[in-house]
Order: structure tokens, then C-alpha cells, then sequence
């Protein structure tokens, strides 16, 4: 099964959706980890009500539900139709 044409298609597919994102999520974390250990004073302005550190600890929690929701909605056009149908050829 691992060396058919459809399942590496369904990898490619895969990695390419799920491997630029992950790379694009954890710079955006590692900037928010960074700018709040070298430039507190950055995160302590204020900022509509909150200071930006919270804005950016929202964002965060936003961007994980957005990326969730994206790939959701990825996958079950993407991957799990075509998941079905190599695991329906190789259970006959």
C-alpha cells in the first residue's frame, strides 16, 4: 500500500498542507516567545484596554482555532475522501 501511486499522492497532499503551515505557526509562536523575552517593555504597551503581550497570547489561541478550522475543512476534501477510497481497494 505504501509504495502505490495514490497513497504517496495522499502523503504529498498531506505534507504539502500540513508541513508550510506548521513551519508558518511555529515561527508565529517563536516571535511571541522572543519579542516577550527581549522586549517586555514591548509587551507591557498598552493597547486598546490590554497590553500587547495579551493581544498577542489572543492571537495565538485565535490563529490554533483558525488553523484547526482550515485543515478541517482541507482534509475531508482533500485527504479523507481519498483515504476511504485506498482503504476500500485494500480491503477488496
Amino acid at each position: 500500500m505504501q509504495n502505490s501511486e495514490e497513497f504517496q499522492e495522499l502523503r504529498k497532499s498531506y505534507r504539502g498542507f500540513t508541513f508550510p503551515v506548521s513551519v508558518a505557526f511555529f515561527v508565529w509562536y517563536i516571535f511571541y516567545v522572543v519579542v516577550a523575552t527581549f522586549f517586555p517593555q514591548t509587551m507591557a504597551q498598552p493597547f486598546l484596554g490590554m497590553n500587547v503581550g495579551i493581544w498577542l497570547g489572543i492571537a495565538q489561541f485565535i490563529t490554533t482555532f483558525i488553523i484547526t478550522y482550515v485543515y478541517v475543512k482541507y482534509a475531508n476534501k482533500n485527504i479523507e475522501p481519498r483515504a476511504a477510497h485506498i482503504r476500500e481497494v485494500m480491503e477488496g
